[in-house]
């Protein structure tokens, strides 16, 4: 037989051969650190035996698939550590993850002792250097061995595989799970890992499951790489929005009041209002959008005309019951029929088009338990959105001015650089999702993928992410783990406007059906002061402080002085906050430094006999003496700009 390497040089065998035997004869090095091997684009196991014609891929932790089956083997040797340690626990699944992996279990969270006694058991596994071994079962003996093992999470998971289906186990030693592979050949193997945190999750992901406790890892071949990448997290942790935002006060949560429902406290309301007043006078003053305010709610009929009660009846919270009541109603996930509506009020001439329509929109989405987190995940939000009704022939001009405004917030912000785009397309495998035909979303598509082209924006393509009614662009930020939201959407939607009877009377009188964009221009208030605080790690632009000076008399003799400062400063729209505690100068600055301050100004006799402030900056340290005039000069220019 012929193996073709991917090299494009060829071996020839006489006879049958395992993967792991091929890549030992290529190089002693490969065998001893082969992972996985890749058959004619298949993954498959190393002990895998070949025995015909084939193209084979040979996978080191060098490799992405063979670090990914690195870390599947890890969570097994986890799994076998807790079973080790605490029988009773019940095995669900346990996958590698881009980070790491993770397994869950039916058990009481696991503290971090907890965890540090599984890390030395896991140790223990292996020194014995067990092999994995692959077996498979028809189903109803996968079935009996998961039930005499009393596993009922892997008995859920055989059920539901086809009745015919042969199920593949891997066992190491006396410990055996339920696993398609492929992993590596020996626990031994296995080097430098971690136990990070333990956390709940409901099977299956479903919060109408049994909540379940999982246990998040991590594993390198290296210990050097394994050091640097928990002195990641170190970072990260600083960095987290979650943590971060509540130690600055900025929002908190409330078991009483729900999930997704954070509170933004003075300081982060303070941000949001201004974020949302430069949005609202961006567009208004210099984009030539015209304001509405739309209910927070409709009634059911509203979302039938616009597809939506088919569509994302679930992600909506619906008020009253449809066989019971009267009227229906529900609180609004997007603002777009309402607006409809605003257009529809008076007759439009193609000369009224483009009508920019834009809202500061609080909208409702029924977010699952587990989807939600912090500000980036929640079930009220805020989002600058925007619909433009056009013309067919404004397509290109409108879509580019709405590429052009988010690429603007964008860099305002300074995200530009940390994003990435999406074409989101629709899936052709699931046509009854959408509105429109084959041709409505190849026309669509190709529309959208030209601009981007045009305005030399790398991107991907994504099927399926498309809305229902329309292709969309999707421009993408991570979080501090890695985890990828959407900020901001452009989408183009030839369709709805037949739903809703919406037309523009043409120059030859005839009534036309418009074109609609759905856009937000910065995206959700929420999400976006959630990237701020990870991008800055608190340390806000001047423009974006809650509080950009503090003013910090030496002592109480010059509280009157410290007055005058502030006042001046207020006159000129510095937000600012005099501390007037009888505590040491000293302590008061370190107190500024450490709530990420921008300025602070430190008065005393010389200051107010000369007229002046002591400045000391995030950026700068000690900046010496200033006149209050060129201080507010400087800073006003740092807020206009947006620095």
């Amino acid at each position: 037989m012929k193996i073709t390497l991917k090299d494009g040089s060829v071996r020839e065998y006489k006879e049958p051969k395992s993967i792991i035997e091929i890549a030992s004869d290529i190089s002693e090095g490969l065998g001893r650190m082969a992972c996985v091997g890749e058959v004619d684009g298949e993954k498959k196991d190393l002990r895998t035996i070949l025995d015909k014609d084939c193209q084979l891929n040979i996978f080191t932790t060098n490799d992405e698939e063979g670090l990914d089956a690195y870390r599947h083997t890890t969570s097994h040797i986890m799994a076998e550590a807790v079973k080790r340690l605490y029988p009773q626990a019940k095995l669900a699944i346990g996958p590698s993850i881009d980070t790491g992996f993770y397994y869950d279990f039916e058990h009481d969270p696991f503290s971090r002792e907890d965890l540090d006694k599984i890390e030395a058991e896991m140790k223990k596994i292996i020194k014995e250097a067990k092999p994995l071994e692959k077996f498979a079962l028809p189903r109803e003996e996968a079935i009996a061995l998961m039930e005499e093992r009393e596993e009922p999470y892997k008995v859920e998971l055989i059920k539901d595989l086809p009745e015919d289906a042969t199920i593949s186990f891997y066992r190491q030693g006396d410990f055996v799970d339920l696993c398609a592979g492929p992993h590596v050949m020996n626990t031994k193997m296995i080097k430098g890992y971690k136990l990070i945190s333990s956390s709940g999750a409901y099977w299956r992901g479903n919060e109408k499951n049994k909540m379940l406790t999982r246990i998040y890892g991590t594993a390198f071949p290296k210990t050097a790489d394994l050091e640097a990448y928990l002195e990641h997290l170190e970072d990260i942790k600083k960095r987290d929005h979650n943590k971060l935002g509540r130690e600055m006060e900025l929002f908190t949560t409330v078991d009483v009041i729900g999930q997704g429902l954070p509170l933004l406290m003075p300081k982060g309301a303070k941000i949001i209002q201004t974020l949302q007043r430069w949005i609202e006078d961006e567009e208004d003053n210099n984009r030539g959008y015209m304001r509405t305010k739309t209910p927070l709610m409709a009634k059911s009929d509203l979302y039938k005309i616009s597809g939506h009660w088919d569509h994302y009846k679930e992600g909506m919270f619906v008020l009253g019951d449809e066989e019971k009541d009267k009227e229906v109603l529900a609180l609004r996930p997007m603002t777009c029929p309402f607006q409809y509506y605003v257009y529809k009020a008076s007759q439009k001439s193609y000369r009224d088009l483009p009508c920019r329509y834009s809202e500061t929109s609080t909208l409702f989405r029924n977010e699952e338990s587990g989807e939600m987190h912090g500000l980036t995940r929640v079930r009220q939000f805020t989002i600058s959105e925007g619909h433009l009704i056009i013309r067919p022939d404004q397509v290109e001009e409108e879509m580019t001015g709405c590429i052009d405004l988010a690429l603007y917030c964008l860099k305002t912000l300074g995200l530009d650089e940390d994003v990435t785009y999406r074409l989101s397309k629709w899936d052709p495998e699931n046509r009854e999702k959408y509105l429109g035909d084959e041709e409505y979303w190849e026309k669509t598509q190709g529309i959208i993928r030209d601009l981007l082209v045009e305005k030399g924006l790398p991107f991907t393509e994504a099927d399926g992410e498309a809305a229902f009614y329309g292709p969309k662009i999707d421009i993408q930020l991570k979080n501090v783990y890695g985890k990828e939201d959407t900020m901001i959407t452009i989408q183009l939607d030839c369709a709805i406007a037949e739903q809703f009877d919406m037309y523009f009377v043409d120059q030859d009188g005839s009534k036309v059906r418009p074109y609609i964009i759905h856009r937000t221009s910065m995206g959700c208030y929420e999400r976006t002061l959630a990237s701020l605080i990870e991008k800055y790690e608190g340390n806000f632009p001047t423009w974006l402080c809650p509080e950009q000076v503090r003013v910090l008399p030496i002592s109480e003799k010059y509280h009157s002085y410290a007055a005058k400062v502030g006042e001046e400063l207020k006159k000129n729209g510095i937000l600012y906050s005099i501390d007037e505690r009888s505590e040491k100068i000293g302590y008061k600055i370190r107190e500024a430094r450490l709530a990420r301050l921008p300025y602070m100004l430190i008065v005393g006799q010389k200051e107010e006999e000369e007229s002046l402030v002591a400045v000391r900056s995030r950026s700068n340290g000690d900046e010496g003496q200033k006149s209050l005039k060129e201080f507010i000069d400087v800073i006003c220019e740092e807020i206009r700009l947006k620095k």
